[in-house]
């Protein structure tokens, strides 16, 4: 429920953007700004919250994060100028979702499972992948009926609404209610780390660890193209290039909903198979797929969502984000208890890579005059991101030392 709202809350301001510039005047690059804070704070505060939860649990760290929504979309209801806006909607409501991003599923995955991990983590970020598609239509429907205000204050009221149940249900580790990780041993449990210190020098010097390895930048490189071949490419620019080809943008945004129907399937297939294949060849066959879909999208659009638009649509919303799991599994493999902190900052390279997607397509367009060159360059990107999973070095189980005779 958490990861749910955390997306539907942080993906709200887009239905914002057209009735603030009706009733401010304000520019839609001005709007816009604290959207791309919100985006590059949901990916740059993850590490920071996972070494967060570390020092003080997850519970007061999540109890928090949803404070921080709900005052940053509560309060908008009594801004008059746009540096409010930035603060409010970039800054607040950007740390408060980046504190419930990724990283925090792969914080309750280490934790509290040992077997099935695959398939949890993949549960976990189908649930943070649907917050858009629960929410978005319910915020546009407010906003279009009885104002954007109505629609920020059900953002802070759902926000206040699942504060309770953090506080009084959700548990920071298995020994809170007595007992031990899904599928461990108990005889066999090890003994719970204690972290002291600050959580920023605590991320700081997981990162500067962490990226002395090669398995770290080539799973932070994956990732980046990761973000940029969705969120920044395919979630900002579907609808003006549809659009472009005389497809009605509501068709549009409506095939792209469809993306996140699909997403949510794939997501929890993805991690089912992460349980049962080498998560490297995982990456590897999602990359190529979404690569192979994105190189001949340029000629599926039309004016209508013909049958093999809406082939493409429903396989790349099975590809949307099935690399997650597979993704946090490797950081486990490779990194051991770090994994939520490593596994924050190969997100938040995830969010770089959709920033600088969602502006070089733009760019490609502004200068060609068509977007068919950001969708093959995206395709190009997929497979060298296949080559860098398949790159990640294998795991060397060592066997056991025989005991000695006698």
């Amino acid at each position: 429920m958490t990861l749910l709202g955390a997306s539907g809350f942080r993906s709200a301001p887009g239905v914002f953007v057209e009735p603030l510039h009706t009733e401010f005047g304000w520019s839609t690059a001005t709007i816009s700004s604290a959207v791309s804070l919100n985006l590059l704070l949901y990916g740059v505060v993850s590490p920071f919250a996972a070494a967060l939860m570390e020092r003080f649990g997850m519970r007061r760290v999540v109890s928090v994060a949803l404070l921080l929504v709900a005052a940053g979309s509560g309060l908008t209801v009594f801004m008059t100028s746009a540096w409010q806006l930035v603060l409010l909607w970039g800054v607040l409501v950007g740390v408060g979702t980046g504190s419930m991003a990724l990283a925090f599923v792969a914080t309750v995955t280490g934790r509290w499972f040992v077997a099935r991990r695959g398939l949890v983590s993949g549960v976990l970020t189908a649930a943070q992948a649907a917050g858009g598609l629960v929410f978005l239509p319910l915020m546009a429907s407010l906003a279009g009926s009885v104002g954007w205000r109505v629609a920020s204050l059900v953002v802070a009221g759902g926000a206040l609404v699942v504060v309770p149940l953090v506080v009084f249900v959700l548990r920071d580790r298995p020994s809170d209610v007595g007992t031990v990780a899904h599928g461990a041993d108990p005889a066999d449990a090890p003994a719970e780390e204690v972290v002291t210190g600050g959580a920023a020098r605590r991320s700081l010097t997981v990162l500067r660890d962490a990226a002395r390895t090669g398995t770290f930048w080539l799973l932070a490189g994956g990732f980046a193209i990761c973000g940029a071949t969705t969120v920044g490419l395919l979630n900002t620019h579907f609808v003006p290039a549809a659009h472009e080809h005389g497809m009605p943008a509501t068709t549009a945004a409506g095939l792209l909903a469809v993306v996140g129907v699909f997403d949510v399937i794939g997501t929890i297939a993805s991690g089912w198979f992460t349980d049962r294949v080498d998560p490297r060849k995982l990456l590897a066959v999602y990359y190529v797929l979404r690569g192979g879909s994105l190189l001949v999208l340029p000629f599926l659009l039309a004016p209508t969502a013909a049958p093999p638009l809406w082939a493409f649509i429903v396989f790349y919303g099975l590809d949307w984000v099935a690399t997650v799991p597979p993704t946090v599994a490797l950081c486990r493999e490779r990194f051991g208890a770090r994994a939520p902190i490593v596994f924050g900052w190969v997100f938040a390279a995830h969010q770089v890579g959709s920033a600088i997607a969602a502006i070089g397509a733009g760019l490609i367009r502004d200068l060609s005059g068509s977007y068919d060159g950001a969708w093959w360059s995206a395709g190009a990107l997929c497979v060298l991101a296949a080559g860098l999973s398949l790159a990640v070095p294998r795991m060397i189980v060592r066997p056991a030392p025989a005991p000695a005779a006698g």
